[in-house]
């Protein structure tokens, strides 16, 4: 299967590189990033997201945001204009529900079957190939692509139909800002009174309140590393995504929209690059401590 990767960032770029190193043959494309690494690992340039499709059976997306998804896939000179009839189409950008399904009308309209399929575990993960892959979209055609999806990911479970996998991937992101924010809030509060956060970190991590987020974002508080995995302005452009969702559902999200204000006062205090366990600043900055060895 020859495969079309278009979308060559922070996620995108070792994605590709892991397809690559499973041997399967790649055109990649990305208007604004280097392709030259990708290309000397074998895989062939494209000229546009048009000029990628027309020489594929699979097209994967991983892009920021719904508009880049659209131009990508609709614009001109965009998937659909490359697409022949049975091309499958791999959405793995983390979008609006709703985006997705307009997406996939388009698609259909061409012939073109399309999965959304956002992923989680941010650039380590990708790194290292154990993202996890929620997926939503047609059951056959998860079936083509599962092994694909499977070199990328420790874990690829299909969630239902078209906008499923991006349904999930917002409950992911709450879940995740959200034990962020817990964290931080605790660790915090136990500097604050004198008790060493990295024992703290050692005696609570293996009960009930441990977690993979905790086990992950301590240690790079604990060093004041908040180099970004994934940036806080990528989380709020999930939690808007997420907000916006659940207003169209008449679903109360309180603590989201709480959290989702912690990140905004961040990102214009020049924090919008960093990681988003930089949510620890916000209280250390509150508080006048700083949760370190």
């Amino acid at each position: 299967m020859k495969i079309g990767f278009i979308g060559l960032g922070i996620m995108g770029r070792p994605m590709a590189k892991n397809l690559i190193a499973a041997d399967y043959s790649l055109v990649v494309f990305d208007k604004f990033a280097p392709m030259d690494d990708l290309v000397a690992l074998g895989a062939e340039a494209g000229t546009s997201s048009k000029d990628v499709a027309s020489k594929v059976d699979l097209v994967i997306t991983m892009l920021p945001n719904s508009p880049h998804v659209r131009e990508v896939v609709m614009g001109e000179d965009g998937v659909l204009d490359g697409a022949k009839p049975g091309t499958i189409l791999v959405d793995m950008s983390s979008i609006a529900p709703a985006a997705s399904q307009e997406l996939c009308e388009a698609a259909k309209a061409k012939g073109v079957i399309m999965l959304d399929a956002p992923v989680s575990g941010g650039e380590p993960k990708a790194i290292d190939g154990t993202l996890a892959v929620m997926v939503g979209g047609d059951a056959t055609a998860f079936d083509k692509v599962k092994d694909v999806l499977d070199v990328m990911a420790g874990s690829v479970v299909r969630v239902g139909d078209i906008g499923a996998g991006n349904v999930t991937k917002l409950a992911n992101q709450i879940i995740v800002a959200l034990n962020i924010a817990a964290v931080s809030e605790a660790f915090t509060l136990s500097t604050k009174a004198g008790v060493n956060p990295e024992a703290v970190f050692d005696a609570i991590k293996g009960g009930l309140a441990g977690s993979t987020v905790m086990n992950a974002k301590i240690p790079m508080i604990l060093e004041g590393n908040f180099n970004p995995g994934f940036r806080i302005e990528l989380h709020i452009k999930d939690l808007q995504n997420a907000l916006d969702t659940a207003h169209e559902l008449n679903v109360s999200v309180p603590l989201t929209a709480g959290i989702m204000e912690i990140m905004q006062a961040l990102k214009l205090d020049g924090e919008g690059s960093s990681d988003h366990c930089a949510v620890a600043k916000h209280y250390e900055k509150l508080a006048k401590v700083e949760i370190r060895k």
